[in-house]
């Protein structure tokens, strides 16, 4: 008889509850069978295998996260933890931040235009064809940040108008949409197989 594949152990998934809608990055992380994990201090930051920063209002993140010594213990923190971005968590990640200029993480080689789709009201959702296996995804943008510009290191896995709305570099994923927000998990699959990739790397080591 052969015997079976070891199960994946459940990963541990960290989503940064500062402002914001983390509560539907948690729903689909458990539906994923990840341990979903609510960070607001930098001390919860420990023991994770991955971590999420969700939308919201990148400012008011910001004021929280200069507290404590938070922001410069998540600026290390990125460098080697896989870390997913979403909408304002893009902008954080992002090298540079336009429209207007901000301070933020300078961790994935991107540059961020906040608001640059326009106001709430300007909000929308497109389905597109993307570098993802499957059918074209469901994007929803709401007060989205446009990705300029992205390095050479960076590679794009989805675009509106042709520009990056889903970008990856090493173990760093952002998107200035909402993919907790759909049905179609795919793009957390994605960020979920970088963090066991790089489990795995960083314990073959």
């Amino acid at each position: 008889m052969t015997a079976k594949a070891p199960a994946h152990q459940p990963l541990t998934i960290g989503v940064l509850a500062l402002q914001g809608a983390y509560d539907a990055h948690v729903r689909t992380l458990t539906a994923l069978g990840a341990i979903p994990r609510l960070v607001r201090t930098p001390d919860q930051l420990a023991g994770l295998d991955g971590l999420i920063m969700p939308g919201g209002e990148s400012t008011t993140m910001l004021k929280f996260l200069e507290r404590n010594g938070f922001f410069s213990i998540l600026q290390t923190y990125v460098k080697s933890t896989p870390t997913f971005g979403t909408c304002a968590g893009a902008i954080l990640l992002a090298n540079h931040v336009e429209h207007p200029p901000q301070r933020s993480l300078a961790a994935l080689d991107i540059t961020v235009e906040r608001n640059a789709y326009g106001r709430q009201i300007d909000s929308t959702i497109l389905t597109a064809p993307t570098a993802l296996p499957g059918p074209p995804l469901e994007m929803v943008f709401i007060r989205a940040p446009r990705i300029r510009t992205a390095g050479p290191g960076v590679e794009t896995l989805a675009t509106r108008d042709g520009f990056p709305t889903l970008v990856r570099s090493g173990h760093l994923l952002a998107a200035t949409f909402h993919p907790e927000l759909t049905h179609d998990s795919r793009v957390h699959q994605l960020f979920l197989s970088i963090v066991r990739d790089h489990k795995a790397a960083s314990q073959a080591t």
